[in-house]
């Protein structure tokens, strides 16, 4: 999961300038995304996930354990590079998908929707790659796996937008 991880706060480091829908609004007058998803974010956050993945590659290939625990693998090349991509890629869409159901409901840019701002971006990388990757989907996401990363991940969530609203990269800490 570690490529689908970063690419958000990776984007809200990264990102700014042209946004994503071009400034447009749909026939209920609100803006499609919004200006926070910008299209140096968007490449930002996928590059940057799939550089993380790149190294936890590097690091499987000289130990294939931690702390005794079996690491999963993404599988050989080029395989591998389309597992990490949709990963992280799939992050970045989910919290676009999310952006533009919080925009509908008539959300400001920022606003909280809980458990849904935790999870967006699991369930679009998890889609994605499901799709792309089937096969590594499956061997590596077992009903227990998916269980700890529903769980662990808000707990991550908040404590990395804390953290980011703290040193000034985000304007709440949620």
């Amino acid at each position: 999961m570690l490529p689908a991880y970063i690419p958000n706060s990776s984007a809200a480091v990264f990102g700014g300038g042209r946004p994503l829908d071009g400034g447009k609004t749909l026939k209920d007058g609100r803006r499609i995304l919004g200006d926070g998803k910008t299209y140096r974010g968007l490449i930002a956050g996928t590059l940057c996930g799939m550089l993380l993945g790149l190294l936890q590659m590097y690091y499987l290939s000289r130990q294939d354990t931690m702390f005794g625990v079996t690491l999963p693998s993404f599988g050989e090349l080029p395989g591998a590079l389309v597992v990490i991509f949709t990963l992280a890629f799939g992050a970045l869409i989910g919290d676009l998908s999310m952006s533009f159901v919080k925009r509908r409901l008539g959300l400001k840019r920022g606003a909280p929707l809980p458990v849904v701002d935790q999870l967006d971006f699991v369930l679009g990388a998890w889609v994605l790659t499901y799709l792309v990757s089937p096969g590594w989907f499956t061997a590596s996401f077992s009903f227990y796996v998916a269980l700890a990363v529903i769980i662990v991940t808000p707990l991550l969530h908040v404590s990395t937008n804390i953290v980011g609203y703290l040193i000034g990269v985000k304007k709440e800490p949620w």
